[in-house]
């Protein structure tokens, strides 16, 4: 059982968004339909039409200690596999044409010592599992990226370059740092560019390094449209944001999440949405799921993996293990050019069992008769539609 406290994150984040600045907003496009699908022998120009694609995120990935033993036991004395603790969610996972994770600490050195809360250095083998569970890239940008300075960041990047995820959020080099992460939406000529931005409210009060400010994104909404926007004439088709915002334990998204995702959702270049979709994590459990000018927002997904958690009152609180994974399918523009919409949004409700140190698909657990999921899956199926986001479509998938 371990604890973890996080001061300031509303303050911090209240600080940043006063000293930004507002977009316009147009009325948006109604949605259009997808376009069929080449046929075999169809020309050139119809067999590069874009496809519609589903994108799944997932919450904090977050490996206290008990979690590294439970991986190091699965791996029968032979390193860490952290395979198996996703297990149950990987075939939702790898369906998905693109699916994000958030990677909330960093890695230690191969063979350790590794060590869980308050400073974090993790196993570089989960990232071997996250790639085996079919995630495509990883947000890194949380307050936890500091955690072992510039050098904790560089172990990170290389890992999770070597498992063949990319990453957003962090950098070992202003170049790095400057170029967006644009990712394929599924194979081939058809598939849609999507740009992953990743932001953290801050950094436990861990300065950044000396002479490299690009190490972590920090919140700034000027900067976020700014990144938004060079994607878009890099050729991204959506722009994803992954933020680490919010306050923790709080079921409700805080002013602070509110006042960011209606500006950022506000901002427009042509009449397109400069961010097509929010995605949050930080707050340790699962939050609501909004459209906000016309742009799905998750305020915050919950922890996808971690060890039993200590909330501000000292006592062991289950929702610490409860999260759910958002998934949205995009259909493209009847005009290039023009903007994808969600033609499809769902939420997939999951659970971390601590005591089996895996993760659960609730509604196929439910299916298979544990009932005593039912509770937990019905919870959170509550908080997730508890601002409306059932009238605009949202529905419970599994």
């Amino acid at each position: 059982m371990t604890q973890r406290i996080r001061p300031g994150a509303v303050a911090a984040l209240a600080l940043l968004l006063a000293a930004t600045g507002c977009t316009g907003q147009q009325p948006p496009a109604p949605a259009p339909s997808a376009p069929p699908a080449a046929a075999p022998g169809a020309s050139g120009q119809e067999a590069d039409v874009p496809r519609p694609f589903t994108l799944l995120a997932s919450g904090d990935v977050l490996p206290h200690s008990s979690v590294i033993d439970r991986a190091a036991a699965d791996a029968g004395g032979r390193g860490y596999d952290f395979t198996p603790m996703l297990k149950g969610v990987a075939p939702v996972v790898s369906r998905a044409d693109l699916a994000l994770c958030h990677m909330e600490t960093v890695y230690g050195k191969a063979g350790g010592p590794y060590t869980g809360y308050p400073s974090f250095k993790s196993p570089p083998e989960i990232a071997t599992a996250l790639r085996a569970t079919g995630f495509d890239s990883c947000s890194t940008a949380s307050n936890h990226t500091l955690d072992d300075g510039a050098e904790g960041v560089g172990r990170t990047l290389e890992a999770l370059d070597a498992a063949g995820v990319r990453h957003a959020g962090s950098a070992r080099s202003a170049a790095e740092a400057a170029r967006p992460t644009i990712l394929p939406a599924g194979p081939g000529k058809r598939a849609a560019k999507v740009a992953h931005l990743a932001y953290t409210y801050g950094t436990n009060d861990i300065p950044l390094p000396a002479g490299k400010p690009w190490t972590v994104n920090l919140i700034d909404e000027r900067k976020i449209v700014a990144e938004a926007r060079e994607a878009r004439r890099a050729g991204a088709d959506v722009v994803v944001l992954s933020a680490h915002w919010g306050t923790e334990w709080q079921d409700e998204p805080d002013a602070g999440q509110l006042e960011l995702a209606e500006r950022l959702t506000a901002s427009r270049t042509g009449g397109r949405p400069d961010i097509d979709l929010i995605v949050g994590t930080h707050a340790h459990v699962p939050q609501a799921y909004e459209k906000v000018n016309d742009v799905w927002v998750v305020y915050g997904m919950g922890d996808q993996i971690a060890g039993a958690m200590i909330n501000y009152q000292g006592v062991q609180d289950p929702r610490g293990n409860q999260s759910s994974m958002g998934r949205f399918t995009f259909a493209p523009p009847a005009r290039p050019g023009g903007r994808w919409t969600v033609e499809k949004a769902e939420f997939v409700p999951q659970w971390y069992d601590t005591a089996t140190g895996r993760v659960v698909n609730l509604n196929t657990s439910v299916k298979a008769g544990a009932d005593h999921h039912r509770q937990v899956r019905d919870r959170i199926r509550d908080v997730v539609l508890g601002r409306g986001a059932a009238a605009d479509g949202l529905v419970m998938g599994e």
